[in-house]
């Protein structure tokens, strides 16, 4: 699927179960969902290990629940995300060249 094909079935979704939360709202739950990812990251590379009492879960899961609210927030905003990620590949290629290889920083 190319961003725009899942902005699109995100859009399509969306419409049949209620429509868009508020922008605050979504927001908000990004917020908590890049918090899981941060913990999901703790728990496998960092010193705070799971507790046994803590549920399964999975980096994979977490980033997927984050795509999901990017790709909504866009939706609502009216961004077409490949055109975003295309300028900002532009950006990174042109503008910041040799950045991050050793080049000029």
């Amino acid at each position: 699927m190319t961003l725009r094909e899942m902005q699109s079935a995100i859009d399509t979704w969306i419409a049949e179960n209620g429509g868009y939360w508020s922008e605050l709202s979504l927001m908000t739950r990004l917020s908590e969902e890049v918090g899981e990812v941060a913990r999901e990251y703790n728990h496998r590379f960092g010193d705070k290990k799971k507790k046994a009492s803590e549920d399964d879960s999975s980096i994979a899961a977490e980033l997927g629940d984050v795509l999901w609210l990017v790709l909504c927030m866009a939706n609502q905003q009216g961004i077409d995300l490949q055109t975003a990620l295309e300028a900002t590949m532009d950006k990174l290629n042109i503008r910041d060249a040799g950045r991050w290889t050793g080049g000029s920083q």
